[in-house]
């Protein structure tokens, strides 16, 4: 009988490490139960030529490296360092934020996600380097957070782990766990993931024997999806185990806080609320929870949630968390006892300053990593029309063209007129003291290939379009090779060469927009005919032959947007849309001494795209005629009789992300409209 014991052991064990080196996507849900598609691996899509080939160039050449150059010279980050004084590497005090350990884990993420495409030798060496010097600063318990190893090696016991809740213990080990998962899918190395398992069933039995009040150091949870992410590897029920009380604790706390979405059970959050960061981070660890276990009552919350933020908090470009800071009352759906200030904040529904808009970067990731999770689980294609929204006009504009310099908040308009300096700075900047935002927005350039595709046993789902190669695997396990050919966003045509596809009857599913509404689709030159909606999945259902050309052809103009009249600062403005992206205008583009707020737009304004160069990037300008207000000073003056006399102009417009890479200049999204 023992003998058995040990054979069924280590049968189980076989069969673990099998399901472990069969998944090697970004979220591994093959064996999520109610999830109705999932991600290709890590290397399966190969960006090969246009829009995302050029971005993750410069990510592999120039982002990731320079970033581990500012990590690694102490003089200006002490990110690296504190982990070798951690490690007994070195010797000092430790310096910065206490969530860079977390920040360092992300720039981890991101690098073993390059190295998925470029097996490059020497990314290789730089992660082993950094592992081993996580490895070395880790309590044999399992506990990392180099600001409490460091202080309690240079006067042991004068610091314990999770004595201050604002020290993001939890934060910094769930991006850990994201790394340690994507780090062995991507190289089979084990040795991030072990210590990632150490961390993590560290953090269970930490739950399982803590108090209340220590239970409520989940700021900035990214631990909710890490734990998940972590079951999903190793199979360990303990970690779904923990990953629902994770849930259950909310509200749970004394002295809970909105800031921290805690201060009210989960389970009776109908709308966002808080801190946008950790909102949107909270919100897509639960939609994980959600693909695990099926819970209904966490999708009761999470789709109002999602339809206020959609519907009523969220900007024109995806972002998210309008306000520097707001209070509690004005975000909530309750009566507080008391009001408390709340930072980085959602506000009001319809509250979206633009010159003040914060709209912090790591904000609009969490927008689209939680959109990424509610894709899986329903296979909605708005979901993924909200992924691409964020992912090409406030992640990357989040980034310099080079790749060299970084927003923390992503405002919708700058004057040099406007009295004050935002907190964060008015321009992208080589180094930002809150260094989160940066390798967060690395990472996710890197990762965004994971998010072009998906399969279910229907078909393969076409989500982000770019030129690329597709090498994966059905969920029957045949093979599925595509080559798309594309220059979206700047052209509506997608053309997609099926090269291997299942015998039988199998689904390409076409993400028509819900801003294109005169798309159509060809098979071998021949327009199909099946329904297409704006805002869903056009399914071509057939056998395929290898050769076979399929066609998504969306015609591109440019078209003018206005908000919904609630929102009073965007009321008789118009924004400029052209595919996907969202256009600004830039003073650069106007002759010395005109403003951007005398520009009129027509509303019969006829745009015309004009393909330029900004950093080595390409990017397609919008030229048209405007009318400009003859421009009376203001000094000294609050209000003042209308001015009619107004003129032609000529102007231009830049996508949104690509602002502030000529130089600094105002810029803004909403133009007055012309009567």
């Amino acid at each position: 009988m023992k003998l058995k014991g040990i054979s069924l052991c280590f049968l189980a064990f076989c069969l673990a490490v099998v399901a472990m080196a069969q998944t090697k996507g970004l979220t591994n849900t093959t064996k999520s139960p109610y999830a109705k598609m999932h991600s290709v691996d890590l290397s399966d899509v190969t960006w090969t030529k246009g829009f995302w080939a050029e971005r993750f160039d410069v990510c592999k050449d120039t982002m990731l490296y320079n970033m581990w150059r500012i990590f690694d010279n102490p003089e200006l980050s002490h990110a690296y360092r504190n982990f070798e004084i951690a490690a007994g590497l070195k010797e000092g005090e430790h310096k910065d934020p206490p969530f860079f350990d977390g920040d360092m884990y992300k720039w981890l993420e991101g690098a073993a996600a390059v190295y998925a495409i470029t097996k490059d030798p020497k990314l290789d060496a730089l992660m082993d380097r950094f592992i081993e010097t996580i490895r070395l600063s880790q309590r044999e318990d399992g506990y990392i957070h180099t600001a409490t190893i460091v202080a309690d090696k240079n006067n042991p016991g004068a610091k314990k782990g999770f004595e201050e809740r604002l020290h993001f213990e939890t934060y910094n080990m769930g991006h850990l766990m994201t790394a340690g998962c994507v780090h062995y899918r991507v190289t089979g190395k084990r040795t991030l993931l072990d210590l990632a398992i150490k961390t993590t069933d560290f953090l269970y039995n930490f739950y399982k024997t803590a108090t209340n009040e220590l239970a409520r150091s989940a700021i900035c949870p990214s631990h909710y999806m890490g734990v998940v992410e972590m079951y999903r590897t190793t199979r360990d029920p303990k970690y779904l185990e923990l990953s629902k009380s994770l849930i259950d604790i909310r509200g749970m706390v004394e002295n809970g806080t909105d800031d921290n979405q805690d201060r009210i059970p989960f389970r009776e959050q109908k709308v966002a609320m808080g801190h946008a960061v950790r909102a949107n981070y909270l919100y897509a660890g639960v939609a994980d929870v959600y693909l695990e276990t099926g819970d209904k009552t966490l999708l009761e919350c999470l789709h109002p949630i999602w339809n206020d933020v959609t519907y009523r908090k969220m900007y024109i470009t995806g972002g998210c968390g309008a306000l520097y800071d707001g209070t509690s009352p004005d975000g909530t759906a309750y009566e507080p006892d008391s009001i408390q200030k709340v930072h980085q904040s959602y506000g009001r529904a319809y509250q979206l300053p633009q010159e003040t808009a914060h709209n912090e970067t790591c904000a609009n990731i969490g927008n689209m990593l939680w959109n990424f999770r509610m894709l899986q689980l329903s296979a909605d294609s708005k979901y993924a029309d909200i992924m691409e929204q964020t992912y090409y006009n406030s992640i990357l504009s989040g980034i310099s063209l080079d790749g060299k310099k970084y927003f923390y908040t992503n405002a919708l308009s700058h004057s040099h007129e406007f009295p004050y300096q935002m907190r964060w700075g008015n321009f992208r900047q080589e180094y930002i003291t809150c260094f989160c935002c940066p390798p967060n927005t690395v990472r996710t350039i890197a990762e965004a290939n994971s998010s072009a595709y998906a399969t279910s046993h229907k078909g393969v789902y076409c989500n982000l379009y770019g030129g690329n190669t597709l090498r994966t695997k059905a969920i029957d396990g045949s093979d599925i090779h595509i080559t798309q050919t594309t220059d979206y966003p700047w052209d509506g045509n997608v053309t997609l060469k099926v090269e291997k596809a299942p015998k039988g009857n199998y689904s390409i599913f076409l993400r028509v927009p819900e801003w294109s509404e005169s798309a159509t689709v060809k098979v071998n030159g021949k327009e199909e005919n099946i329904k297409i909606v704006p805002g869903s999945y056009a399914e071509v259902n057939r056998q395929w032959k290898n050769g076979d050309m399929v066609e998504l052809i969306m015609p591109f103009e440019a078209r003018l947007v206005e908000a919904n009249p609630m929102v009073e600062e965007s009321r008789n403005q118009i924004a400029v849309m052209y595919g996907p992206l969202v256009y600004c205008m830039e003073a650069k583009d106007l002759p010395e001494g005109v403003s951007i707020y005398d520009i009129l737009i027509p509303t019969d304004i006829k745009l015309t795209p004009k393909a330029v160069t900004i950093e080595n990037s390409k990017v397609v300008m919008l030229t048209g005629k405007a009318r400009l207000l003859d421009r009376n000073k203001w000094t000294g003056k609050l209000y003042r009789k209308v001015n009619t006399s107004v003129k032609d102009i000529e102007i231009s417009l830049i996508p949104y992300y690509a602002w502030n890479n000529r130089g600094n200049c105002d810029m803004s999204v909403w133009l007055r409209a012309a009567n």
